[in-house]
């Protein structure tokens, strides 16, 4: 399939994944998850890559949101296909990834776009970034996920607040609410989105995933995440990388992962 709206550059260890629609703002439309989700699985069997950095080409927006008019006449099983087969294939892909995904965040996070960044393991925002939910002044709420990862995220109350009045928020108050890890001027976003990866990719990617793996299932009702969190840590003592971490601890040196 030839790709048109996603662009993926690897360097030093890193998958930069950027989304090419600056004339529409980055605005998700089905072919553009499509592209996303298919750049992702490359970058997961890709084991030079350690971390993954998500952007929207442009200065005004990371993803303003969804391409409406794609289902502006949709009925009530396309709805549901169209937020299930979203969910499935992209947005529950990219928070169950095994490898730590960043959202750069600059200017606009906007409906999918906010869904989008709140699936990546970590966000850094602009300070040109404004973030919001506005669905229900289309009359539909979120479907990629954002109504139960926003609250999760923020807060019960302040997730009610966001979805139901359709305001954007700064990204100082984005940062305020713990919906973002860090604010940074424009210009060093991408700088601070790489400092944060050289740091992951220092650590053992097993142990990242199997970490990753841990986190997810505290957050889900039907898994008890103390048992993933047991058996995940049993497993790290059958890979090679606990060998090569605790014998370069003892060694006084770097590990080698």
């Amino acid at each position: 399939m030839k790709e048109e709206n996603i662009r993926l550059n690897i360097q030093n260890g890193i998958g930069f994944i950027s989304i090419n629609r600056p004339q529409q703002l980055n605005a998700l439309n089905i072919s553009t998850i499509k592209e996303l989700s298919e750049n992702l699985k490359k970058v997961e069997t890709d084991k030079t890559i350690k971390a993954v950095i998500l952007s929207g080409e442009g200065n005004k927006a990371f993803v303003a949101g969804a391409d409406i008019k794609e289902f502006a006449n949709f009925s009530k099983k396309e709805g549901e296909d169209l937020a299930r087969n979203g969910q499935e294939s992209l947005f529950n892909l990219i928070e169950k990834f095994s490898k730590p995904v960043i959202a750069a965040v600059n200017g606009f996070a906007l409906g999918g776009g906010l869904e989008l960044a709140m699936s990546c393991h970590i966000r850094i925002a602009s300070e040109n970034a404004k973030m919001g939910l506005p669905e229900v002044s289309l009359g539909v709420i979120p479907g990629y996920g954002g109504t139960q990862r926003l609250a999760q995220l923020v807060g019960k109350g302040r997730a009610f607040e966001m979805i139901t009045t359709a305001q954007m928020i700064t990204a100082k108050t984005a940062l305020d609410y713990g919906l973002i890890n860090h604010l940074v001027p424009q210009q060093d976003l991408i700088d601070k989105c790489i400092g944060i990866a050289n740091l992951i990719m220092k650590n053992s990617p097993n142990a990242i995933a199997s970490a990753i793996k841990s986190i997810n299932a505290g957050f889900d009702n039907d898994i008890d995440g103390f048992k993933v969190e047991i058996s995940s840590f049993g497993d790290c003592f059958e890979n090679d990388e606990f060998k090569e971490g605790t014998k370069a601890f003892l060694e006084k040196r770097k590990p080698n992962f």
